[in-house]
């Protein structure tokens, strides 16, 4: 069943429709709350308000954009909310997975291997914490959600080239931020 279907069906009350949307973009609507909050506890709680949210909202949809644009503008909003209430929010570190390498030298080559591969998300996260909500907001749309500049435009209420624009300039200061919290860490060493 196609997507338009899900919502004509949870429009009339299908609560499988509307929890077979719910499963198509749950791990989008998390990332976005979680890009915003760096919170992984926090931006599950938003994702679950947003999913409340977009239900009792469903009869008012229109229908003149796609679902998703629609909800991801109920969550980007949702989120900038729960922010502006709470202010800034502590960050929360990655979690290391270990493999489970057949000998000892695998083993530790795994592990070198992670915690270059932590650091590296250390080291990004850290810079995009430090960016303005709006560039931090562009990059996730755009760079890990995989967005379309059309979609953005409508999620955000701004024009396509405003987003190339910001897009551009969120790339730039993220590459400065990544270069400058490398250069720091280098120095230590």
């Amino acid at each position: 069943m196609d997507e338009k279907d899900l919502v004509r069906r949870s429009k009339e009350g299908d609560e499988e429709a509307f929890g077979a949307l719910v499963n198509a973009y749950k791990t989008k609507v998390f990332n976005m709350a979680y890009s915003l909050t760096r919170n992984r506890e926090i931006a599950d709680d938003l994702a679950q308000d947003v999913f409340i949210k977009a239900y009792f909202a469903l009869p008012k949809f229109k229908e003149k954009s796609r679902f998703g644009t629609w909800l991801y503008r109920i969550a980007m909003n949702h989120s900038r909310d729960y922010l502006r209430k709470k202010g800034p929010l502590s960050q929360v570190p990655f979690k290391e997975t270990i493999g489970d390498p057949a000998t000892l030298d695998e083993e530790m080559m795994q592990k070198e291997r992670e915690m270059d591969q932590k650091q590296k998300h250390q080291v990004i996260h850290e810079a995009l914490g430090k960016l303005p909500e709006k560039y931090r907001t562009i990059l996730s749309l755009r760079d890990m959600q995989g967005f379309p500049y059309e979609d953005i435009s409508r999620i955000l209420g701004i024009s396509p080239g405003t987003v190339d624009s910001r897009l551009h300039r969120a790339r730039k200061m993220l590459r400065q931020k990544v270069r400058l919290y490398s250069e720091k860490e280098g120095g230590r060493s």
